[in-house]
C-alpha cells in the first residue's frame, strides 16, 4: 500500500495511474483492493471527561472515584490543563487545541458579540481534533453537554455547523445542547434530531446513567465491528455542572462530607494534592 500523506485533510484521494481498461478480460485489467483509512499503528484511544481536578479522589478531592485511581496507578495523570475559568472558552479550547479568543469563544455563547474573538462562531480554517482524529480513520463520539454551538443555530432546524456530528467532527452525538440542562427530564438530541428520555423519572431516569450507558455500548459495539480502528470519546456528564440533581441514593453517601464549608474543603484538596505530587 502506498504511502499516506497526513498533512492535508481531508487525505487526497490516490488515483490509479495509466489508462483504465474497460473488459474484465483485458488482462491489464487489475485494480488495487479498497483499504479503509486507519490511523498510524499504536495510535491510542482518547477518552476525555469534563470534571475539574479539585472534585476526583484521584487529585486529592472530596468525591470518591476508585475507577480514576486504579487508571492513575496504572499509567499517566495529565495536570498541565489551563482553564480560561469559563464553560464554553475552556471547552472550546480543549476541543480544538487552540487559544480561546482565537476560535471565536472569549465568553460563553448565550454572551455572545459580533465582535472578533468574541461572536462564538469558530472560523472554518482552525479544525476541531475530532475533526482531525476522524479524518486520519478514528471512529468518534460525543456523550453529554455540548455548549459550543452558537445560540442562533441551537434550534433543531440548525444550521448544524457547529454541532457535534455537523462541523464538530463527531460521527455520534448523544446528549444536550446549551449549558445546562434538567438531569431527570433533559432535553436530549441524538444527532441533531430531538428525542425523549428513553425513561421517566418516576422510573428512576437521571441522565448520567443514561449518558455512561449510551456510551459504553457505542465503545462495545466500535471494538465489536471494528476492533483495529482506535475511538476518540468526550464524555461530558452535565452532572457536574448546574443544576446540581443529585439522586437522593448518591447525596446520602456523602451526608456529612462537605459540612465544613468550601473553604476548608478548597485547603483539603489542595493539600492532598500537594502530598499526592511531591
Amino acid at each position: 500500500m502506498s504511502e499516506i500523506h497526513r498533512q492535508i485533510l481531508p487525505i487526497p484521494d490516490v488515483t490509479r495511474p495509466g489508462p483504465i481498461t474497460y473488459d474484465a478480460k483485458d488482462p491489464d485489467t487489475s485494480f488495487a483492493p479498497i483499504r479503509p483509512l486507519l490511523p498510524p499503528d499504536g495510535a491510542p484511544n482518547i477518552m476525555l471527561d469534563d470534571v475539574g481536578y479539585g472534585a476526583p479522589s484521584v487529585f486529592g478531592g472530596p468525591c470518591r472515584t476508585p475507577a480514576f485511581e486504579r487508571l492513575a496507578e496504572g499509567g499517566l495523570r495529565f495536570t498541565r490543563f489551563h482553564t480560561t475559568a469559563l464553560c464554553s472558552p475552556t471547552r472550546q479550547a480543549l476541543l480544538t487545541g487552540r487559544n480561546h479568543h482565537s476560535v471565536g469563544m472569549g465568553g460563553i455563547t448565550e454572551i455572545a458579540t459580533s465582535a472578533p474573538g468574541y461572536n462564538s462562531i469558530r472560523p472554518n480554517t482552525k479544525a476541531p481534533v475530532a475533526e482531525i482524529l476522524r479524518l486520519n480513520g478514528y471512529s468518534t463520539a460525543q456523550f453529554g453537554k455540548c455548549h459550543e454551538v452558537p445560540v442562533w443555530q441551537t434550534s433543531p432546524a440548525g444550521p448544524f455547523d457547529a454541532w457535534p456530528t455537523g462541523g464538530g467532527g463527531f460521527e455520534h452525538f448523544y446528549g444536550f445542547v446549551g449549558g445546562e440542562t434538567n438531569q431527570y427530564d433533559p432535553a436530549l438530541y441524538d444527532g441533531t434530531s430531538p428525542i425523549d428520555p428513553p425513561k421517566t423519572p418516576e422510573e428512576g431516569y437521571h441522565l448520567t446513567e443514561d449518558l455512561a450507558d449510551q456510551a459504553v455500548a457505542w465503545v462495545r459495539q466500535q471494538k465489536t465491528l471494528m476492533p483495529d480502528r482506535p475511538f476518540f470519546c468526550y464524555f461530558v456528564p452535565g452532572a457536574t455542572h448546574a443544576p446540581h440533581h443529585v439522586p437522593v441514593e448518591w447525596s446520602d453517601r456523602y451526608r456529612g462530607r462537605f459540612d465544613q464549608g468550601w473553604d476548608a474543603i478548597r485547603e483539603e484538596t489542595s493539600q492532598d494534592r500537594r502530598n499526592s505530587e511531591s
